[in-house]
């Protein structure tokens, strides 16, 4: 099903203004993507060059959320919507803030590519942030799609990735504590790869919310405190 089925109106205007909520949702969706795969890039590869680029787009994705949050208010207030059309209204709002602060994160990891650049790379890591980060820039890339089509097996196979994140994210930590207490010489730079696995465990945290806004969105029930398997 593809959300610009969701609902049409006899107004001409506002089915516009629902169609753009949408698309402005869409691509605010594909710069934080853009951001976090640029940044696990700047990392891995101690690109600077795209890690501030990185940095530099955190400013274009949080005007963005400002837009389309005005977008919102104005057809709550405008168009008192009702059933489905609210509730894709409250989702849009809801997922803005979250692509938001998935491009906060991804402006985390790109300034410790940029810190690492003059503290050396770390001993330990690499291979976990590219992991860890291609599973989470998979969530992400899935939540929208799922978004965008109404799928809510999609949408529920992230929130299940979700898990998987958070255990390769548990045993990577524990591994690098224990490198650092086997080499105190590598604390600092190793602790700048910590830090970026926790962004990039709190990314896949917002793409878990991105999902479960899609299953609000179709049957109207918020999932977010509910156990999966029910």
């Amino acid at each position: 099903m593809d959300i610009t089925s969701h609902t049409h109106h006899i107004s001409q205007q506002y089915n516009i203004e629902l169609d753009d909520i949408r698309k402005h949702l869409s691509e605010m969706g594909g710069m934080a993507q853009r951001q976090v795969n640029d940044a696990i890039i700047a990392l891995v590869d101690a690109d600077i060059t795209k890690a501030e680029q990185v940095v530099r787009a955190d400013k274009t994705v949080n005007s963005m959320e400002v837009s389309i949050d005005e977008e919102c208010i104005r057809i709550l207030a405008r168009r008192q919507p009702a059933a489905s059309d609210l509730r894709l209204v409250i989702a849009v709002t809801k997922a803005i803030t979250d692509l938001e602060r998935i491009g906060d994160e991804a402006s985390k990891i790109a300034r410790q590519a940029i810190a690492m650049s003059s503290e050396g790379l770390a001993p330990r890591g690499y291979v976990e942030v590219r992991h860890i980060g291609g599973l989470v820039s998979r969530m992400l890339q899935d939540s929208l799609d799922a978004f965008a089509r109404l799928d809510i097996e999609m949408a529920e196979n992230v929130v299940q990735m979700d898990r998987t994140v958070d255990l390769e994210y548990g045993t990577a930590m524990r591994e690098l504590v224990t490198f650092m207490m086997e080499d105190p010489r590598s604390i600092t730079r190793v602790l700048n790869i910590m830090w970026s696995l926790r962004a990039l465990e709190r990314i896949g945290d917002h793409a878990r919310n991105l999902a479960q806004y899609v299953i609000y969105l179709v049957k109207g029930e918020d999932v977010r405190h509910t156990d999966l398997d029910k």
